[in-house]
């Protein structure tokens, strides 16, 4: 049998890594790629796992239900990365290891509770529409330092860092300033409150993550450039 296209589509992406953290003087070891699984079925996870992936994101409780009845699904790290409703937390708490997108105190302190209740400990992610697009769901830039001085002090959760999602351009170049400017508020909140642990930027997908490397990014989300096969052209 030949080469999976998830292990060409991986190789491409790894290399891209390589050379990006060269050009940000980083160590692409330092770039954890979580997968995005929302478009493809159960049958990718062995796929991914032989290929040294071990983090999957999705944005929907519904379509990851059915990945979490595969038996290779107790050996990845689970990231929610969607838009998240307080009353849901039930679906998300009891097997996501990460929330990327918490977008108010209240849904911190949800998570938070229903953590506590399972006896397990969920990382957070604040959500930060540093673009201010109308459309799009996240913290202020300005409203960041108070709603980390209140959720850090929650049982149950760890607050870990930053994620953006950036505008859709045709140069992933005139993305960089909001890849700079969430690492620069991550680097200011964490001074400012002395997080240690407040260390992660979760930002860049499948057309912009090079840049985001360039400018700090710990974890990038790639969906369509890595579970997709070599002929699907949509972005999902």
């Amino acid at each position: 049998m030949g080469e999976s296209y998830i292990a060409q589509n991986a190789a491409r992406i790894r290399t891209s890594i390589q050379a990006a953290a060269e050009r940000g003087h980083r160590h692409p070891n330092d770039v954890r790629i979580v997968a995005v699984t929302k478009t493809a079925g159960p049958d990718v996870l062995p796929l991914l796992l032989e290929e040294g992936i071990q983090d999957a994101g999705e944005n929907r409780w519904q379509v990851a239900r059915e990945k979490f009845e595969h038996p290779k699904s107790t050996e990845f790290t689970w990231h929610f990365i969607g838009t998240l409703q307080t009353n849901k937390v039930k679906y998300i708490a009891p097997r996501f290891d990460w929330v990327h997108s918490v977008d108010s105190v209240e849904l911190a302190e949800a998570l938070a509770k229903a953590a506590v209740k399972l006896n397990r400990n969920i990382n957070l992610l604040l959500q930060v529409n540093v673009a201010e697009e109308p459309q799009k769901h996240g913290f202020a830039a300005a409203a960041c330092l108070d709603a980390v001085r209140r959720i850090r002090e929650l049982p149950g959760v760890t607050l870990r860092g930053l994620m953006t999602m950036a505008p859709i351009v045709q140069r992933a170049e005139d993305t960089r300033w909001v890849f700079r400017e969430l690492r620069l508020l991550r680097d200011r909140i964490r001074g400012d409150l002395d997080l240690v642990d407040f260390d992660q930027l979760s930002m860049g997908m499948s057309d912009d993550f090079p840049v985001a490397i360039e400018e700090g990014a710990t974890m990038i989300r790639i969906g369509r450039s890595l579970v997709n096969p070599p002929e699907a052209a949509e972005e999902v």
